[in-house]
């Protein structure tokens, strides 16, 4: 991932925190059936090498497993708040007009070599783990062991685990940090009266920016 110096984000706790934050990453990876991209949840253990494990399953039906128990490199990509910029926004429009429109976001790439495994206690710790993290915030959790064991025993059959030790770590936070406080503001502004709330979202994030300016976007 291209990263201008003002943009990058190195701060492990705040790119774990936005790997949590991204419910739905995508798993890239290429073998013997070229490029291959599957979107799915994944579990986070922080402590486990220098940028962390990540813990997921894909289908046994999924090509995409071969791929990574053949050792093939994997990316796995974190997609954070992101919108359009209108040039408008920019103070700097009234002073000159050289503006043009770009996009901010902020997203979290990892890179590794995954393991894959198939045996039912290991995959029953990994669903557990997975459901009680995207249940956590529900009034009544449901727990895989609410559904039959041998409902759920089936289950694990048809799917293939995997742990992904994080060999690269990389953070992407464009939030025009390059442009002057007046067209920061005037971003944040223009995005916090959006009607799409992930435009708003987006304008929260903008006062955390405070890397060094840059000259070039892209």
């Amino acid at each position: 991932m291209y990263i201008p110096t003002a943009f990058r984000q190195d701060d492990l706790a705040t790119l774990h925190q936005q790997m949590r934050d991204s419910r739905l990453p995508t798993l890239v990876s290429h073998g013997a059936q070229g490029l291959l991209a599957s979107h799915l949840p994944l579990w986070l253990a922080p402590d486990e090498g220098r940028f962390g494990t990540l813990y997921g399953h894909l289908a046994r039906a999924n090509p995409q497993w071969h791929d990574l128990a053949e050792g093939q490199p994997a990316l796995v990509i974190f997609q954070g708040a992101e919108g359009y910029v209108s040039p408008s926004w920019y103070a700097s429009k009234a002073e000159h007009g050289k503006v043009v429109p770009t996009w901010n976001y902020i997203s979290v790439q990892a890179r590794g070599r995954a393991e894959v495994f198939d045996d039912s206690e290991r995959l029953l710790q990994l669903v557990t783990r997975l459901s009680a993290q995207h249940e956590a915030q529900r009034e009544q959790p449901w727990a895989v062991g609410d559904a039959p064991a041998a409902y759920i025993d089936k289950l694990l059959r048809a799917i293939v685990g995997f742990a992904l030790p994080i060999e690269q770590l990389q953070g992407k936070w464009k939030l025009s940090q390059n442009r002057s406080p007046a067209d920061q503001a005037g971003v944040r502004d223009g995005l916090a009266s959006s009607y799409d709330s992930r435009d708003r979202e987006l304008a929260a994030q903008l006062h955390h920016a405070t890397t060094p300016r840059m000259l070039h976007e892209h």
